[in-house]
Parts: C-alpha cells; structure tokens; sequence
C-alpha cells in the first residue's frame, strides 16, 4: 500500500510539475505582445478558480463548514501560497533577472530542510543532505543566474517568493481538518483571484491587455484560448494534484519534485518555442533529478518503543496510536 501510495504520489508530484512549468511557454506569448505580469496572473487564477469551483464544492459535498474549521490554514494558503508567492515573484524580476528570482525561489526545498533541522535539532539524514547539493547544484546549471548589479529590495521579494512556495508545501501537507486536495486547491484559487483583483483595481499591481491573436501550438489562437489553457491545466490542475502528491509523499519529498517544474519548463519552451536545450541544462535535469532519487530514498522515522510495554497493562478502550512523524 505505501509503495502504491508512492507511485502514485510521485507521478501526481510529475503531472503539477509538467503543467507549472509549461505555463510559462504559454504565458510568453501574453507578454510579448504587451500584456502585464499581473494581468496574466489574475486571469489564470482567475480561470482556476472558475474550474474548480464546483468540483471543490462537490468534494465538500456543498458544506463549506470544513472550510470554516480550517479558515485559517485557508486564508493563509490562499494568501501568501497562491497571491502572494505571484506577486512576489513578479515584483521581483522587475529588479533582478528572471533566471537570479527563480534559482532563489526554488531554494524552498533547503529551506524546508533547514527549517526542520532547527525545529527538531536533528541533522537530516546524510541522503537528504547529498540530494539537496546535487538538487541545487543542477537548479544552478538549469538556471544559470545572471550576472550584473544586484537590487536588494529585488532579492528580498524572491525571498518572499521563496517563503511563499515553503508554506505552500507546508500547508499543502495538511490533512487533518477534513479538506480534500481539490476544495484547498479550488479555495486558494479563489480567494487568491480576489485579492489579484484588489491589487490590480487599487493600482498596486498594473493591469495590461491586449486582446489579439497569439502564437500558440505553431500557429495562432485568440487570447482567450492561452488564458484558458493556462488557467485549467496549469494552474486548476496543477494545483490539485500538487496538492495530493504533497498529501501523499511528505513535504519534503514532494518540495523536492517539485524542482521538476524547472525542467519541464525548459522542455516544454523547447518543443514549443524553439528555445534550444544547452549541454549544461541537460546536465542540470540530471543532477535535480538525481537529487530527487536520493532524498527519496530517505529512511522513515523509527517510532520509540515505550518501556513499561511489558510493564503496564493495556486497557481496552485506552490504547494510543502514532503516526510516524514527517520530519519534514
């Protein structure tokens, strides 16, 4: 059952990779003909947020009450992992190059790593320490960061970024409060679109568009047809199943897959857009792949044994169960 649970997981973790990371080729077209980082965030949000409000509503079985009970865990996944890891993304390659923000944004699996390894003042296993080197050094290669003047306001915001997507994977693995993966995903979304729109109508965030043709596909499609795609696969969908992937495999293995996006994405603008795969990008794919493997192959927790076991008498009714701990 764990090792099915574990397949399924990682090929879910895959999928909301694959559909993050070609989001961007999709987008591209949008911005090249003028629209607003801010714009094309909205609308895909926007779009999510229409597609799975029943489906999220269906799982609930139409009572928000679970919603209620975990408001707070809701408000903050909408709010910082969904608004505001955009926001703060896109507020801060408008300083710092694109290829600077992204390598410090996915530096949220390290930081996941530290986090626990300060919580509990236990060092992480050798496993996970060698795939976090071998991950970040291919997120390097992949990337490449720019050089040139660096903003500090501008590395902050990736930093903000970069929280951002932490507490996603945080948030993401939580599933004692009765919500499924599709409502937290359909909630976020929505709930994100509407502060999007509150930043947009206060003009903290400029709002552009051009309603024209796009390139898309090797040809050409209304704009609509790109919000559309981008909104349902790569955000609804991605979502939900980066959602139960996290559900399934632990915060810290799925963090980990999800560098898969950085790849997927310079795949995906290579069929797509032409942009050719240099040796080092493929080299990159490799070792964030080979990080992967190894922090996969992390060993769980080992539950203590009490030592009145054979001392004590168990009484029905009052026996306790544990789940092992995620250290993540």
């Amino acid at each position: 059952m764990r090792g099915s649970r574990g397949i399924v997981g990682i090929v879910l973790g895959l999928a909301s990779g694959l559909a993050f990371g070609a989001g961007g080729a999709v987008v591209k077209p949008l911005l090249e003909a003028g629209w607003s980082p801010g714009a094309a965030v909205f609308l895909r949000v926007s779009v999510a947020a229409l597609v799975l409000l029943v489906p999220g509503l269906m799982a609930l079985r139409f009572d928000l009450r679970p919603l209620w009970r975990a408001k707070w865990t809701v408000l903050v996944y909408s709010v910082i992992a969904v608004a505001g890891v955009q926001l703060a993304f896109y507020a801060s390659i408008a300083r710092i190059p694109v290829s600077t923000a992204l390598l410090i944004e996915y530096l949220a699996p390290v930081a996941l790593v530290a986090f626990a390894w300060a919580r509990t003042r236990r060092a992480p296993q050798l496993v996970v320490l060698a795939g976090s080197v071998v991950a970040i050094a291919g997120l390097v290669l992949v990337i490449g960061p720019a050089g040139g003047a660096i903003d500090p306001l501008g590395i902050v915001l990736a930093g903000v970024a970069m929280l951002g997507v932490a507490v996603y994977y945080v948030l993401g693995a939580r599933d004692d409060q009765g919500v499924p993966p599709i409502a937290l995903a359909a909630s976020g979304v929505f709930i994100g679109a509407i502060v999007l729109g509150l930043t947009g109508l206060t003009g903290l965030v400029p709002f552009e568009f051009v309603l024209t043709d796009m390139p898309y596909l090797g040809g050409t499609a209304p704009w609509w047809v790109l919000v559309l795609t981008v909104g349902a696969v790569s955000t609804a969908f991605a979502y939900v199943a980066g959602i139960q992937a996290i559900r399934l495999l632990g915060t810290r293995l799925a963090s980990f897959l999800g560098l898969s996006e950085v790849v997927f994405a310079g795949v995906v603008a290579w069929v797509l857009l032409g942009e050719a795969i240099g040796p080092m990008q493929l080299l990159g794919g490799v070792l964030i792949l080979g990080g992967i493997v190894l922090v996969r192959f992390e060993r769980p927790a080992a539950e203590p044994v009490p030592l009145e076991i054979d001392l004590v008498p168990v009484t029905a009714g009052h026996g306790t169960s544990a789940r092992p701990s995620d250290a993540s």
